[in-house]
Formats: C-alpha cells, structure tokens, sequence
C-alpha cells in the first residue's frame, strides 16, 4: 500500500520563534512515531526573510532536544495553500490572516487552523507571541507546542 506523505506549514508572524519551533518539536516527534510527513515554517511577512530563528528560540529548543539552528525565515507565499495539506497559525490573528489570504486571493482550498485546535481541552488557545517576553515565555510556548503537536500527529 502507498501512503501519501502528509505535509503540514506552521504560520506566525516573523517565522523567527512559534513557527520554526513549531516545525522542530513536529519533525523531531513524527521521526520518533515513525510518521512520514513533511513539515516547514512561514510568517506572515517579510520581515525577517533570510534570518535564523530568535536565539532564544534556538536555546529554549534545544534545551529540549529541537535542532532548529540552520532553519531561514520566509514569508508565505500563494504557492504554498497548494502545497501543503494543512496550514496551523500559531494564534486566532494568524488563522484569521490565512483565511482572509486565502479567501481574497481564491487560493486552494487548503484547511486552515489554529495550532491548539488539535489539542484536546485546548481548541481555540493561542500560542502567545514570546518575542517581546523573557526566557520564560519562550519556554511556556512550547509547552503549548509540544501539546499541541503531538495531538496533531495523533489525528493526522
């Protein structure tokens, strides 16, 4: 039987802290479920394009065990509501920017969701924004990440 790789894009607005380590905690988790599935990191915009994560980012991941040292910032592009079949905002402004994308442009018509939707008793959270917070809330994003991460590869 031919499984098809499954390929997810996690959104936030910089694609320097949620979204890479989003994208480290789901690659490290679905190689130790033996899951075959592609995953990859976006922002909103340009800002940082080109950039490596948030250094703080890097450090809390790798605390845990996340290498996402050598991942690049980039923006989203139209291309990618055709080649990813799930796309996750990292809170409700990021779902809402991807609808209204998605929707304006007449894009595919690629599910759309909130990274703690998969997340059972967590539907509808956000993942806050650490950027302009310490250590700590490096650290608080991704305890949510890492939860909702693994209900994501439990359902997909």
């Amino acid at each position: 039987m031919n499984r098809r790789t499954v390929s997810v894009l996690f959104v936030c607005t910089g694609n320097i802290c949620r979204s890479p380590m989003a994208q480290g905690v789901a690659e490290i988790m679905a190689a130790k479920l033996n899951k075959s599935m592609m995953f990859d990191s976006a922002g909103t915009g340009d800002w940082h394009a080109g950039e490596a994560p948030d250094p703080r980012a890097v450090e809390a991941a790798a605390r845990r065990g996340y290498d996402i040292a050598d991942q690049r910032a980039r923006a989203l592009s139209d291309e990618d509501f055709a080649r990813f079949d799930h796309i996750i905002g990292m809170d409700a402004g990021h779902k809402r920017w991807l609808v209204t994308a998605r929707d304006v442009r007449r894009l595919e018509e690629r599910p759309v969701s909130m990274l703690m939707d998969w997340s059972v008793g967590l539907a509808g959270k956000d993942v806050p924004d650490p950027y302009y917070s310490d250590d700590a809330a490096f650290e608080h994003a991704l305890d949510l990440i890492e939860k909702g991460v693994d209900g994501l590869l439990r359902r997909v």
